[in-house]
């Protein structure tokens, strides 16, 4: 009796941990699984560490996903829950569907989607427009110049061609942490202060929504924590300077 008691505690814990997500584990979305315009967030969902329908994030679960994922802080976290749940007014939670709300946090000139006035599709992953963001990436190894450089490239080119072109005051500063975050993640040798990422790993995360550990990803160390990212959102939108030999 006790062995079997003891068995089914294992099992219970093992189905704990993993709905804690992991790295080895990934499945993407089923039928009725939501999905949103960022890249990141899909991941964390496709491995578990949010909740695989993409539904009713909560602080807690907001705070523990991104610390085991990808070691932000746990003011990062908080930060970042706040700032998602203004796509979901007067609730506690947010998910993967509400941030597909455009124009709120989801905008214009997307690194990966195309913009709403010619798909109203957030969610899908649009070739085209990625292939457009990486050509601003003229090395393997992105730099801040870089980050900037692809933003601007997509804003430019989303404000000539896309007559509804707008994009929020919050959504114009998510962009430069769009940027800032992959900067930081998927930084070369994992050293942030060098201020350069591994455009292998972060194409791999855009292309596949999964974490690029067979390509040798390790999570961030030290902790990401909100001082940092915020240092680096003004570091991009400062970057960000429209240069006519390079925009025309």
């Amino acid at each position: 009796m006790t062995k079997s008691i003891l068995t089914l505690t294992l099992v219970v814990l093992a189905g704990t941990v993993q709905g804690q997500g992991s790295y080895e584990t990934w499945h993407g979305p089923g039928p009725n699984d939501s999905r949103g315009p960022c890249p990141m967030l899909n991941t964390l969902s496709n491995h578990d560490f949010l909740p695989h329908d993409g539904r009713n994030f909560n602080l807690s679960t907001v705070k523990n996903a991104l610390k085991n994922a990808l070691n932000f802080s746990e003011d990062l976290g908080s930060f970042l829950h706040g700032q998602a749940l203004a796509t979901n007014p007067n609730g506690t939670t947010w998910g993967l569907d509400t941030l597909s709300t455009h124009n709120i946090l989801e905008h214009d000139a997307s690194l990966t989607r195309a913009d709403n006035f010619w798909s109203n599709d957030a969610v899908t992953f649009n070739a085209t427009v990625f292939n457009q963001t990486r050509s601003w990436w003229t090395a393997d190894l992105i730099d801040l110049q870089m980050v900037a450089n692809a933003r601007l490239g997509r804003l430019l080119d989303s404000a000539k061609y896309n007559r509804d072109f707008s994009i929020s005051d919050l959504a114009t500063s998510f962009s430069a942490g769009e940027g800032a975050a992959y900067l930081m993640v998927f930084a070369n040798n994992g050293n942030r202060s060098e201020g350069l990422s591994r455009k292998d790993l972060v194409t791999y995360l855009f292309e596949n929504e999964r974490l690029p550990l067979e390509l040798g990803w390790n999570t961030p160390s030290p902790a990401i924590t909100k001082e940092e990212l915020l240092t680096n959102i003004h570091r991009v939108v400062n970057a960000t300077v429209y240069k006519p030999e390079l925009f025309e």
